[in-house]
């Protein structure tokens, strides 16, 4: 056997949230939209010709930017495009984070980050959350490659105010600040107006929460146009036809749908702060989430074992087995009402067993 293992680059993947399919299922594991997507997708679908799927797509994906751009007021050169807020991020550490001192980002948060940096050979410094899971800002201040967190956190849902980011920005004006704006519409205030303000920038979201499309991998990024220059030159030399066809003409009906994006939303929010009411009664511990899901422990009953009791009943949602500081909590996505209906009833009955 030769040595070619010697040159493998070896790094331990991120592992995204179980995928059961099953009928009957009740799925809160992967903070997934329990609504379908804008009427107006499944009339963009219809339209699309399949003769057209022969030819490449457009490179520069001006039909998505251009709908993007209009849609939240601002020039199509701040915006950039890619296939989910996944390739979005990928795409700023190999753009933005090349200096020699760490990125920083928490030490819970999207797990994807310390993927990315150790696959990227990337330096990095995590950053305790405080007991109540809030990000120090005056962690933030101090010599670092970049910065980089989600708002609302993830998994914990905890928001960071605007007035505060802002204040982490001004503190790192030399390096790029990175606002993961995932569950943002949920509950908080963007970050996006301050792109006008700060060249050093950019806030990323995505379509698969509150647009309902996560089976169709669409993520935006916003950011002054130097930044999205240098995000596309990455992108032209990794990959020019990152979005396809069928992408771009369903992301442009469902970003322009503001009505149903707008309704999703507000069911879901009211729908979630329900079940937090519900989850107190019962036992659980939580901060308050501004997101699609809440992260919650109950005080007496260890969370294996409700996983577990819950996986019987066909119900999945999501534990992470570390940090430690994490290990008792589950993160439960928010379904529609019967769902939760059926969720809450379940969890209960568990419990009472216990």
């Amino acid at each position: 056997m030769g040595n070619w293992e010697e040159n493998v680059r070896k790094v331990v993947p991120y592992v995204p949230g179980e995928q059961p399919n099953k009928p009957g299922m009740i799925k809160l594991n992967t903070n997934e939209n329990p609504y379908p997507p804008s009427p107006a997708v499944m009339k963009a679908l219809g339209e699309i010709r399949a003769d057209g799927l022969r030819r490449y797509p457009d490179p520069s994906s001006k039909i998505l930017i251009d709908a993007i751009a209009e849609s939240y007021g601002i020039d199509p050169n701040q915006v950039f495009v890619g296939v989910g807020s996944d390739d979005v991020l990928a795409m700023t550490f190999m753009t933005f984070f090349n200096s020699n001192r760490p990125v920083l980002f928490p030490d819970i948060t999207y797990s994807f980050y310390d993927v990315w940096a150790d696959l990227l050979r990337i330096p990095y410094e995590i950053q305790a959350l405080d007991e109540q899971f809030c990000i120090c800002k005056e962690d933030y201040k101090k010599k670092n490659g970049g910065v980089i967190f989600p708002n609302p956190n993830a998994p914990t849902g905890v928001l960071l105010e605007l007035g505060d980011i802002e204040e982490i920005i001004q503190a790192n004006r030399d390096v790029v600040v990175v606002i993961d704006e995932a569950y943002i519409d949920f509950g908080g205030e963007s970050a996006l107006p301050l792109i006008e303000k700060y060249d050093n920038l950019l806030v990323v979201q995505t379509f698969s929460k509150s647009r309902a499309l996560a089976g169709m991998r669409i993520g935006c990024a916003f950011g002054q146009p130097m930044l999205i220059k240098y995000l596309n030159d990455v992108k032209y030399s990794f990959n020019s036809y990152t979005m396809d066809e069928t992408a771009l003409a369903i992301g442009a009906a469902a970003v322009r749908d503001k009505a149903y994006y707008k309704e999703t939303v507000k069911k879901i929010v009211a729908t979630r702060e329900w079940v937090k009411k519900e989850l107190r009664e019962m036992g659980f511990v939580f901060e308050d989430s501004m997101s699609n899901f809440i992260f919650a422990a109950h005080t007496s009953v260890r969370a294996q074992y409700i996983l577990e009791e819950l996986r019987k009943n066909n119900i999945y949602v999501r534990h992470f087995h570390k940090p430690i500081r994490i290990s008792n909590y589950l993160r439960i996505t928010i379904g529609t009402d019967d769902e939760m209906k059926k969720f809450l009833k379940t969890l209960k009955n568990i419990l009472e067993k216990r």
